[in-house]
């Protein structure tokens, strides 16, 4: 973790170390399962299986590229999205001042500033390290918030960069956008290569086996991908409540926060569908997701923890503030 003044949450941090290793047992398994499944082709016919082995490592390259330039270009590609604008400080005083006030509470370098013209209110903080970082607004965020609130938002977001929590989500990403492109590249090779070799008595029972082979690899890039998203967004929930808990304890003013998250949630719903729509691929950005289902199940797959959650964190730093003065 950066050296900042941002204060840790040894329980959240817990769940967040839990919840990767999960994720490494679960590559692990990954890697176990292939290995066996390639290995009894490889048995059978006295040789690897060209097209599954072709497939697995033509996912792991380019399952290794997309991490690569998520990592390495996360800030160029959340601002093309957002259609944001970098701002200066006689463009954007005020938030730039703010943003000053917090790089000054936690003895942290100050990012890129950036504003969208997006309607939807929301936030961002994205960069691989805090040379490189950028923090984002919305113009529907900054119409709709009072400086203490925008305040709480910004501490939020930039707990994020303090915590490098970029290159976190992108090491547990890995495996799940491998596990997604084996599926597909296998769905597709059997789609339209699996005719191929059948012809023949022999040849239809090499076929035959070789299709069982490629169906046993996409069942495992299957349960691979549905156990890794589903710990991914777990660990995304863990990282949104870190940086609220670390937000509000740095101002000192979690009551602003809780307010912003109110404010932000109830006027969401008034947004047009079709802008909250042009807005949700940024939703793991986000300070709050722009699209957002209802039930236990939606929180289940969820980027961000309920509303709920959050609020009851924030008046539990509240009351321990309030007897801590």
């Amino acid at each position: 973790m950066a050296r900042t003044r941002y204060a840790s949450d040894p329980g959240l941090i817990a769940r967040m170390g839990a919840t990767m290793f999960l994720l490494g047992a679960v590559l692990v398994g990954f890697v176990i399962a292939l290995y066996f499944v390639l290995f009894a082709y490889a048995n059978r016919h006295g040789g690897a299986s060209g097209s599954s082995d072709g497939l697995v490592v033509i996912s792991v390259l380019i399952g290794l590229a997309i991490a690569f330039g998520g990592y390495w270009w996360s800030d160029k590609i959340a601002l093309n999205t957002a259609r944001a604008q970098l701002v200066t400080p006689q463009q954007a005083p005020e938030l730039h001042g703010i943003i000053d006030r917090i790089c000054a509470l936690a003895n942290m370098p100050k990012p890129r500033v950036a504003i969208s013209p997006m309607n939807v209110p929301n936030a961002f903080a994205t960069g691989r390290s805090s040379k490189v970082a950028v923090v984002c607004v919305t113009q529907g965020l900054l119409q709709r918030l009072d400086p203490k609130e925008l305040e709480g938002v910004l501490a939020h977001e930039m707990s994020h960069v303090a915590h490098k929590d970029v290159a976190v989500m992108t090491i547990a990403s890995f495996l799940g956008i491998m596990a997604a492109l084996l599926v597909r590249m296998g769905f597709y090779a059997e789609l339209f290569g699996g005719g191929r070799g059948r012809g023949g008595r022999g040849g239809n029972a090499g076929g035959g086996y070789t299709a069982l082979i490629m169906l046993a690899v996409m069942a495992i890039g299957i349960v691979t991908y549905a156990v890794s998203f589903l710990l991914i967004r777990m660990l995304s929930r863990y990282r949104e409540l870190s940086a609220d808990r670390s937000g509000a304890l740095l101002t000192g003013q979690p009551s602003a926060l809780a307010s912003a998250l109110v404010k932000v949630t109830g006027d969401m719903a008034r947004i047009p569908t079709r802008d909250l729509r042009q807005a949700e691929p940024l939703n793991a950005f986000y300070f709050t997701p722009a699209l957002s289902g209802r039930g236990s199940l939606s929180n289940l797959f969820s980027t961000h923890p309920s509303l709920e959650k959050r609020l009851a964190q924030l008046d539990k730093i509240s009351k321990q503030l309030g007897r801590a003065g």
